[in-house]
């Protein structure tokens, strides 16, 4: 890498974290903010390449990891059914549909060709639409298709461009034989993700190191990904069950793990997301400048064509599929009329079409090459900035909203509490009688034990009232946290300020901020 490209490659991640940034404070969906900056910059700055290798062998594994590390094994199994009619099924629809219909209009362009469009705008990207509907309170059942069709989809989607790509190049398209290549990425990466699964629970078991495990776990989904794609098998599955498998047993590591790992993983896709969805919109310039022999209105109109197929198709696959659930008595375990045109309308699509769209072989005509890249980059920016934008204001115009969902989690949230504070005392009292009788000191210990357990159930049932008691008034729970903020604040001033009469050396000042500051996280929690 020369040190212009360094530069260049420094300024999008820089760029890309201040307007993300930029969007937390206000509220806003970060990709679509992301996207339209790249989309105003791009005629401004150097072309900024998308490598396919770099979104699929660097930013893709880690995001899936975190993404399926970060799931509910449980709530996807509950749904798996519809998860995988997504995933799979309207995958291939929408790929049969698009290619259908680019074949009509553009009866010269090789059918293969046609087909490997439709595969590499059928998967969409969730990121936008979990974002969004987390921050409007989608229901959880929604929230968890649509995550567990990101999750999956790409699998399918690539898979099905393999093929296609393939038959463009060969010269022709063998059913049978795309059919025995898909079936055999994905029972390959099942089985990679299994056998790698288990394999690093039995070391996560007998490692018990936070920082060890941690940096392993950076390691993972890129060796997990490769592995996977080296024997032609499918390195999404295999990184989204590696993920889902440790994500689901890290009651089993230690507490230091767990703290690290969440803010790892965080900050890992809040930074990798945030770099490429500012990717997608700098792509503006060296798309177009690539379409050449088209008629300016013929190309906006197949793009039009693809972008509305695009968005009806994933329509009619959910209300149909919806409608046959209902007339075979299935109704009940079924999303709303609502739901279903939420989730119809949260198909946006990302940067993975984009990097399989720049992958196409240089063998291909550069005409159709250039064609099939500007109708890929029409359809993920006409998905982003039409749907993305238009998305909160539907969620709210359907009155969809998990408010009753969110009252039975405090709910059971504070039985929870109330249980395990009965255990937790029911240990304690087991404790002292086998101590004996206690000292002054001891009986202070236990007093405070006692008020800390009392005091965490109390939190928990004065949420159900929304965090205020009668007349609005501070509970005290809440008065308690906020004075003990303050009062943490003012401790780390002494301490501060001890550092710097030279009278507190810098370790032990980093070792009593580290206290104060899990002290400070447990009030905040």
């Amino acid at each position: 890498m020369n040190p212009t490209m360094g530069l260049q490659l420094l300024l999008v991640a820089g760029g890309s974290v201040a307007v993300a940034a930029i969007a937390r404070r206000k509220g806003w969906p970060a990709p679509l903010l992301l996207v339209a900056a790249g989309l105003l910059v791009s005629p401004l700055v150097p072309g900024v390449p998308l490598q396919p290798e770099l979104v699929l062998y660097v930013f893709l594994p880690p995001l899936l990891y975190a993404a399926a590390f970060d799931s509910s094994y449980l709530r996807l199994r509950d749904v798996k059914r519809a998860v995988t009619l997504l995933s799979v099924g309207l995958v291939l629809f929408s790929t049969v549909a698009v290619g259908l219909l680019v074949h009509l209009m553009l009866p010269d362009l090789n059918l293969a060709l046609a087909f490997a469009l439709g595969a590499i705008i059928a998967p969409p990207d969730a990121v936008a639409a979990v974002a969004v509907g987390r921050r409007l309170g989608l229901p959880r059942r929604a929230l968890t298709i649509l995550i567990g069709e990101s999750l999956f989809n790409d699998a399918t989607a690539l898979t099905l461009y393999r093929v296609a790509i393939g038959a463009a190049v060969g010269g022709a398209l063998d059913l049978w034989h795309g059919l025995g290549e898909f079936l055999f990425a994905a029972g390959g990466g099942v089985v990679i993700g299994l056998v790698v699964a288990l394999g690093l629970g039995w070391l996560f078991n007998r490692t018990r190191d936070s920082l060890v495990e941690n940096t392993l776990m950076l390691l993972i989904p890129f060796a997990v990904y490769l592995a996977a794609e080296s024997v032609h098998a499918s390195g999404v599955i295999a990184v989204v069950i590696v993920g889902l498998y440790l994500g689901n047993r890290m009651h089993l590591s230690g507490f230091g793990t767990r703290l690290v790992s969440d803010s790892v993983w965080k900050v890992t896709a809040f930074f990798l997301e945030a770099i490429v969805f500012a990717l997608i919109g700098l792509q503006l310039v060296t798309v177009i400048q690539g379409i050449t022999g088209y008629e300016p209105w013929k190309v906006a109109g197949y793009a039009a064509a693809v972008l509305a197929v695009t968005i009806v198709s994933r329509f009619v696959w959910l209300f149909a599929l919806t409608s046959l659930a209902r007339l075979l008595g299935r109704g009940a375990s079924q999303p709303t009329p609502q739901q279903t045109a939420i989730l119809g309308w949260a198909g946006m699509r990302g940067v993975v079409s984009l990097a399989a769209a720049f992958a196409i072989p240089p063998t291909v005509p550069a005409r159709d090459r250039a064609l099939l890249l500007f109708l890929t980059f029409t359809t993920v920016i006409g998905t982003l900035l039409i749907q993305g934008t238009t998305f909160p204001a539907l969620i709210r115009r359907l009155h969809v909203s998990s408010e009753q969902e969110q009252y039975e989690d405090r709910l059971a949230e504070a039985a929870a509490q109330q249980a395990a504070l009965e255990a937790g005392l029911a240990e304690l009292e087991r404790l002292i009688g086998e101590h004996g009788e206690l000292d002054e000191i001891e009986s202070q210990v236990i007093d405070q034990l006692r008020e800390k357990s009392w005091r965490r159930s109390l939190s928990a049932w004065e949420r159900l009232g929304g965090g205020t008691g009668a007349g609005g008034a501070e509970t005290p729970s809440a008065l308690y946290r906020r004075l003990r903020r303050d009062m943490l604040q003012a401790e780390r001033r002494v301490f501060v300020q001890l550092r710097d009469e030279r009278r507190l050396d810098d370790e032990v000042l980093r070792e009593v901020m580290a206290q104060l500051d899990f002290e400070e996280a447990i009030l905040e929690r």
